[in-house]
């Protein structure tokens, strides 16, 4: 079983080798129950979307770690996937801008993923 932090590397260079956007991480265990990170990124178009969850929730599988559910599949401007600690917010620019997660959740540390990112 992985802890928290380990799933969010995952998932950080999952998005990355995807080419995902301004990808953020915040740290929420002390603000919320609802998980400890909340993993957020832009994708540029809805077909991106697609490829990058589908592209987490496949990393994820293979380390034994399946989302619980994932939802906005239908909406077409984002999509959550949910794997209890973590929850991945993935997004068009638009429709990031419009729900402002890191405003939503300004009290949330923002945890430092230079380190995971490919320049």
């Amino acid at each position: 079983m992985l802890t928290p932090n380990e799933m969010t590397e995952m998932i950080v260079k999952a998005l990355d080798s995807k080419k995902a956007n301004e990808i953020k991480v915040l740290e929420t265990r002390d603000v919320t129950v609802l998980a400890d990170y909340f993993v957020i990124c832009t994708a540029t178009s809805t077909t991106h979307i697609k490829s990058l969850s589908d592209e987490v929730e496949k990393v994820m599988k293979e380390n034994g770690e399946p989302p619980l559910r994932a939802e906005g599949y239908r909406a077409g401007g984002w999509i959550l996937v949910d794997f209890g600690c973590v929850v991945v917010h993935i997004f068009t620019d638009e429709a990031r801008k419009f729900y402002n997660l890191e405003h939503l959740w300004q009290d949330a540390a923002v945890k430092d993923i230079s380190a995971l990112i490919k320049d």
